[in-house]
């Protein structure tokens, strides 16, 4: 599947004036073709065909686009090659379809030597993720210990008919099973009141490390980062993913589901940025943005912080 990149969404300003000290991510992006130099690849999901699986609320598909003009203006400090590799959209309700379309772009990115960023999107990205992760790793060894780090609100365990995005990471978890891989999940900033007790339940069955929100503050942190850090050390890769809930509604309003209490920025940030410097992180997305919900775009520019803090 050939996937086509518009790069009329990377515009922005420009400081002539200043010299190429002054660029911006719009003016080094460039849009991924074969046997270019090993970078950093952003592919959207643009779906909310899984919101609307889970009741929720949809305008997520709108995600990609969204999170691209956020990124584009920001002031570019790094020095390795940046690419946009486009998006895969869900057509119509193939929510699954569109996953592994997706998935296989992600395994094909790994094989080139890139590190994938993906844009959702709604939450079903983790699921697609993870898989085009794992299907590449399993070409190296029989059975990879992937670590899945997930800052959410919600656990996103569900038991459901159809896949959703309340259910990528029971999704996962019966991948693992059948491929004979551990399940280690951690899950960030969980609220108790937006996870039912048989959500609770299923997270102590699959073993899942998890920190509820109104204990990720900022004198928590001690303990916070000796919690990341001993469950990196048991992973060889990491698969990062950022649900964009995670984070109050006064600071990420542009989710169908806004946190009530939530956790920082810049509790979240700091962590986003440990993991980053295990050197572990071989995947990582960003879920949930829904433009249309968003107020001047504000979450939008807190997601593109989120991935800038990802990227050399």
């Amino acid at each position: 599947m050939t996937v086509v990149p518009d790069m009329s969404l990377w515009t922005g300003r420009i400081d002539a004036a200043e010299g190429q000290g002054a660029l911006r991510w719009h003016q080094w992006i460039k849009p991924l073709a074969l046997g270019m130099p090993a970078g950093a690849a952003l592919i959207g999901l643009a779906s909310d065909e899984g919101v609307k699986r889970n009741q929720g609320r949809t305008g997520a598909r709108l995600g990609p686009p969204a999170l691209r003009s956020a990124l584009a203006n920001l002031a570019w400090h790094g020095s390795a090659p940046l690419y946009d590799a486009g998006d895969v959209a869900c057509v119509g309700s193939d929510l699954e379809g569109a996953q592994h379309a997706y998935a296989a772009q992600v395994t094909e990115l790994l094989t080139q030597g890139h590190l994938p960023l993906g844009l959702g999107g709604g939450h079903e990205i983790a699921f697609a993720s993870f898989s085009g992760l794992a299907d590449y790793l399993r070409g190296q060894t029989p059975a990879p210990r992937i670590g899945i780090l997930n800052f959410d609100a919600h656990f996103d365990l569900r038991h459901a008919e159809q896949s959703s995005s309340g259910t990528p990471f029971r999704q996962i978890a019966e991948y693992c099973q059948r491929a004979d891989m551990p399940f280690a999940y951690c899950c960030l900033g969980v609220s108790q009141l937006n996870n039912t007790q048989a959500l609770f339940e299923q997270a102590e069955r699959l073993n899942v490390r998890y920190r509820l929100d109104r204990h990720m503050n900022s004198w928590d942190m001690p303990a916070l980062e000796a919690a990341l850090d001993e469950f990196l050390s048991g992973v060889d890769h990491l698969y990062l993913t950022l649900c964009l809930d995670v984070l109050p509604a006064s600071q990420a309003p542009g989710v169908s589901a806004p946190s009530a209490h939530g956790v920082d920025l810049n509790i979240v940030e700091h962590l986003v940025r440990r993991a980053k410097a295990s050197g572990k992180v071989r995947m990582a997305d960003i879920a949930e943005l829904n433009p249309g919900l968003d107020l001047d775009h504000r979450t939008a520019r807190i997601g593109a912080r989120l991935l800038a803090s990802l990227i050399d």
